[in-house]
Order: structure tokens, then sequence, then C-alpha cells
């Protein structure tokens, strides 16, 4: 949660921004699969997990909560770390799940929202982000993005950004080279207030030191604008961005943007931080327009939506590709642990063979050795075979 003075600018814009940002229908009709039951349902459980507090066994078992959640959407534990740091002698964790882009698997378009409370459930802050991007994550699990999505559940913001500082410290900035972000699109606090007229949600834009960041955010606020406007029912109103996961990345010279409920309610921190003071409908609706963002800042296949291959392949990968010297292999969902990968050149003849046990979501080979040309990639496991043309310059 955020402590805000009520300083709010009407956004006025069209619907078609510098490089005409449209309205897409298939990313209309993935938005229209998500249910108002699902959002109602996932704050239900977040709810009844009690007061997460640091430390707590509530916590943990909302970390377990939400790697269960993940995993019945189809993602695997490959796609999940646990980004775990310590602080006034309590160890806490984030959770990161990955999905891998088609075209830019290195670089990142990151969603996330805490899950820590303090003195209450937390429902509205941040169940209610909680439940959003679990339902983002679950529709865009068998749909092709450009860009590579992290999904993250934060602890720790409610002692002081905690869990966020850590991943940018010790993670965003830790990455050999950096890791390169396209934005940060943070989602706290949106649940609305019970008994209120709950139909405009806050954008929030980087205002803020250091500048260099802050036309950038601008831009990328306005189409999260655009895609409310263009995916909900709902209402944008911009305001300066301040005190929640996305400072981190902002302060670090990361482009962000956010969600935060307009009508800010008075029972976060406090135990009636419950569904019966929310107003689920309001949360539902601002779920809509970010899983339309999200599709719009990852740039979701249009043309692939229903790709039965990009299934049937289990979303594995190999990149770059081209690639002079470094192969990744992205096992995508494969749940199995073990796998061979081989590369044939054009003749049939397997010029390289690699046996890889304990796999993680990404494994790097070196292919350096090999002359340029066109190769099949292998990836076999006990039950799967999956080719893919792989060029080496």
């Amino acid at each position: 949660m955020k402590f805000r003075f009520q300083i709010i600018l009407l956004l006025f814009l069209s619907l078609t921004v510098a490089y005409s940002q449209e309205y897409i229908p298939s990313y209309d009709a993935v938005v229209n699969q998500s249910t108002q039951a699902n959002i109602t349902a996932r704050l239900t459980e977040f709810q009844n997990l009690g007061v997460k507090r640091r430390g707590t066994a509530a916590l943990q078992n909302t970390l377990d909560w939400l790697k269960s959640q993940y995993l019945s959407y189809g993602y695997t534990a490959s796609q999940m770390e646990e980004d775990t740091y310590s602080y006034s002698g309590f160890t806490c964790k984030n959770l990161v799940l990955t999905k891998v882009g088609t075209l830019y698997p290195n670089t990142y378009v990151i969603v996330c929202g805490h899950y820590d409370t303090i003195s209450g459930t937390g429902t509205n802050d941040n169940g209610s982000g909680t439940a959003i991007i679990l339902e983002i994550a679950r529709l865009l699990q068998n749909i092709p993005t450009e860009y590579s999505i992290k999904f993250i559940n934060f602890s720790g913001e409610e002692d002081g950004l905690r869990g966020s500082q850590h991943f940018v410290t010790n993670v965003v900035n830790a990455t050999t080279p950096k890791m390169d972000i396209r934005v940060v699109f943070n989602i706290d606090e949106v649940g609305g207030v019970a008994g209120e007229i709950n139909d405009t949600i806050t954008c929030d834009v980087d205002e803020s030191l250091p500048m260099a960041n802050n036309a950038a955010s601008a831009v990328i606020t306005e189409e999260l604008a655009t895609c409310v406007a263009l995916y909900s029912p709902l209402n944008t109103w911009i305001n300066f961005a301040e005190a929640t996961d996305y400072i981190p990345f902002e302060n670090n010279g990361e482009i962000i943007t956010g969600f935060y409920e307009t009508n800010i309610s008075s029972h976060p921190h406090t135990p009636s931080d419950n569904l019966a003071n929310m107003d689920p409908e309001f949360c539902f609706n601002v779920g809509k327009a970010a899983i339309g963002a999200t599709m719009h800042f990852a740039i979701a296949n249009a043309s692939a939506l229903d790709n039965q291959y990009f299934n049937e392949d289990a979303q594995v990968s190999f990149f770059p590709n081209p690639s002079k010297s470094i192969l990744n292999i992205n096992k995508g969902n494969l749940n199995d642990a073990n796998y061979t990968f081989s590369i044939i050149d054009i003749h049939g003849k397997t010029v390289l063979n690699q046996f890889f046990t304990d796999t993680g979501l990404i494994e790097t080979i070196n292919v350096s050795d090999l002359g340029s040309g066109i190769y099949l990639g292998v990836l076999e496991t006990a039950t799967n075979r999956i080719t893919k043309k792989v060029i080496i310059q």
C-alpha cells in the first residue's frame, strides 16, 4: 500500500497514441475470458489465508498457494523461482514466474504486486492485485508474446519495499549483462470501496528523480490508460507514482507504471481490510484492463492466440536465433527434469549432443565451434521430441 495526496489530473487522450495504438479484437476475446467468479474466488482464498506478516505461517502458506495456482494454470516448477532474502531476523521470499518471449526473450515486461499484509488479511491491500496478477497469468499461459513476462509476487512491501528492493539489487543489477526491462507494471490496492461508485482507476506515472526515465513513463502510462478505455468500462485518472513496489525499479532508472484505486479505502492496514468492505466488480474490471495492458506491453501474437503449434511444442524455444556463440534452451512448459539436446547439420549428422539433468527453465550451450549454417535443434525427453531450425552465424 502507498500513502498519497489526492493530487490527480484528469487524462484527456484519444484512443490513438503516437504509434497508432488500436483496439485489437483478439485481445478483447482473451480479456472476456476473465470472470467475476475467478476474481472473487481468489480474493476469498487470499482472505482465508490470514494475516501474512513476515515470519508467519500465513505468509509461507500464501506463497505455497500462489505456486499451486500457477501450476494449476499449466506453468511448471522450472518457470518459478523463489527469491529469498532476510531482514530483522526474518526470512522472506519473492515468487518469480517467467514466461519466455518468442522474439525478445531477454527483454522483460514485469507484472508485479505484493502479497504480504499487516494488521489484517489485506484482501484489498494487496489481495486485489494478487488476484489480478493470477488472472493475467492464467489467461496468457498458452498465448505467445514477443517479450518475456515476469510475474512477480513480492513480500516485504509493508516493511518498506524490502522484497522489490532486494530483487532490483540482487537480481536485476546482478545479472550479466544487467536485466533488460521494457516496463514495470505494478498492481497494488485496486479493490475499491463498498457502497461507493467505483468507476475510475488511477494510472501511476513517474514524476520523480531520476528524471531521465520520466518521459518514457509518461508514454507508457498513456498507453496503459488507453488500454483501460479499450478493454474495460472504467475511466482513468493520472497521478504521480509513490511508495509501492515499482519505486526501487524507478530509482534504478527503469520505466514504470501501475494501477491504484481512485476511491481510496480507509480499511488497509486494519482488521477490516476484507471483502465486505471492497467492490469485487471494480476489481474484476481493473483486471480486464490489466489483461489487455499486459498483452499490449508484451505484444501478444494476435494471429496466434489459438495457435495449436505453440501449445503442441510446449513453448520450447532456442535463442538467440541466429546465434554466434551461445545458444539458450528454454524448455517452456515441459515438466521433465532431464533431456537430451542435439544439433544436426543439413547432411543429417549430429554435430553436438548434450545430456542435461535436473534442468532449470533456461540452459546454455556453447556453439562457437560450429560452422555457419542452418541446423536442426532437437530437444528430447522420455516422452517428447521437439525440433526447431537453428541458424549459426
